[in-house]
């Protein structure tokens, strides 16, 4: 057993953490923890457990207490695992729920909230491995549904078509919904796949099989150095903002989708892009309504529109499509992912500064300052997208040319399967990997 009295961390990485947690740093101290190698599970828990009670997490806390006290038991093995998962510190958990399966390999408890904690962690290959080492002993209902969904996220689609062609109609209703979404992302790879490589540097064509989503841009920064597509920091400007209208507005035309209107959103940065879109498009803008069809939706960053008065009422309205109802969002956050995910989306991003928003600037004396926010009206603002130069920025020369001839073309390929089903939140990036800095 662990005792605290001789505690001798096995690892700098361990010490850092105690160091952390001493000096009142709890989140220091979890980031030290995401860093320990494989180091004995009572340790490890001891020093989770003195975080969790730092946080105000008593179930964690008692659950890691009890691991540390007795670490080669099944029961708080997966006790603590799942309060790690619950607390969103999957990584946290993985070692004490891999442990719990070996010590009790036929327990489907603890296989599913390892590969609960895999997924959190976006380790999806790991969940397969695991699924597929206990094979014999799947119910199809979660079990190989999971295998399934985890594959395509892994990027393997031939054992997600495998997997998937042995999986009979659920016994229960509840699992119905979970059926049809699988039915279309297989539909949508299947559409996707002969005009698009699928492959792990294909950002456009995962986007579109995982959520639906037609991506109108690439970042044109670190491509072959880690970002693969998405932008980590974005400063915006007017002129991205036009061009994704215009990409918008050449997506819609090859899907042969025809609006009647543009809604905006309750928020002030959706009004904005709203009224351009209106422009662009030559079309009537509108307040959101819930239901009303034939009409796109213009959101700026759809977390944004989830804080604003009415946001969450919003964002619930936008789950179940309308028809004729295109949901369209100008700047992603791919880390932090909405609660819906967008039919068309201009750019991923990890954080993102508005054209309108206070953003960084060069100030008179060199030095880089906080700017002012824009605040003229709203329609004003709107006019100087609608005039701004949508020539896309040159980026570092690294990224793939993607001319807007190239959206187009997919478009046209997939849009048999566009526009189809509800809006699920998409939370995992998928088998495009990309750096992270926040």
């Amino acid at each position: 057993m662990f005792s605290r009295r001789n505690r001798r961390p096995t690892s700098p990485e361990l010490a850092a953490a105690r160091e952390r947690l001493d000096a009142g740093d709890v989140p220091g101290a979890l980031r030290e923890l995401r860093q320990v190698p494989a180091a004995p599970l009572g340790e490890v828990a001891d020093v989770v457990g003195r975080a969790a009670g730092a946080a105000g997490f008593d179930d964690l806390r008692k659950a890691a207490t009890a691991l540390a006290a007795t670490p080669d038991r099944v029961r708080p093995l997966y006790d603590y695992g799942f309060a790690c998962v619950e607390r969103g510190v999957p990584y946290l958990a993985i070692p004490a729920l891999r442990e719990a399966l070996r010590l009790a390999p036929d327990s489907s408890g603890v296989l599913r909230e390892l590969v609960s904690a895999y997924e959190d962690e976006g380790r999806h290959r790991d969940a397969v491995e695991a699924l597929l080492a206990h094979e014999d002993g799947l119910a199809d209902w979660p079990d190989r549904y999971l295998l399934v969904f985890n594959a395509v996220l892994a990027g393997d689609l031939e054992l997600a078509r495998r997997q998937h062609a042995r999986l009979p109609a659920p016994a229960e209703d509840t699992w119905l919904g979970a059926r049809d979404r699988q039915n279309r992302v297989l539909g949508r790879a299947s559409a996707a796949g002969p005009v698009s490589p699928l492959d792990h540097s294909d950002l456009r064509g995962w986007q579109y099989v995982m959520g639906g989503t037609v991506l109108g841009t690439l970042s044109p920064f670190g491509f072959d150095a880690g970002m693969t597509g998405r932008y980590a920091y974005l400063q915006d400007d007017h002129g991205r903002c036009l061009e994704g209208l215009l990409r918008l507005k050449a997506v819609l035309a090859s899907a042969d989708a025809r609006p009647r209107s543009v809604s905006l959103l309750p928020d002030r940065g959706s009004r904005i892009l709203g009224l351009a879109a209106a422009e662009v498009l030559g079309l009537p803008a509108e307040p959101f309504e819930a239901g009303r069809e034939d009409t796109v939706v213009i959101a700026y960053d759809l977390n944004v529109t989830a804080r604003a008065d009415g946001g969450p009422e919003t964002i619930g309205q936008l789950f179940e499509r309308a028809p004729g109802q295109v949901l369209h969002e100008h700047a992603s956050c791919w880390t932090d992912p909405p609660a819906v995910t967008a039919d068309s989306v201009t750019l991923l991003h990890q954080s993102a500064v508005a054209p309108w928003e206070a953003g960084l600037r060069q100030g008179a004396d060199g030095e880089v300052e906080r700017g002012e926010v824009d605040g003229r009206p709203e329609k004003a603002i709107a006019a100087e997208i609608v005039g701004a130069d949508p020539t896309p920025d040159a980026g570092d020369g690294e990224t793939p040319a993607d001319p807007a001839e190239k959206l187009t073309d997919f478009v046209s390929a997939v849009s048999g399967t566009w526009l189809q089903g509800d809006r699920a939140q998409l939370r995992s990036p998928g088998p495009v990997a990309s750096s992270r800095f926040l």
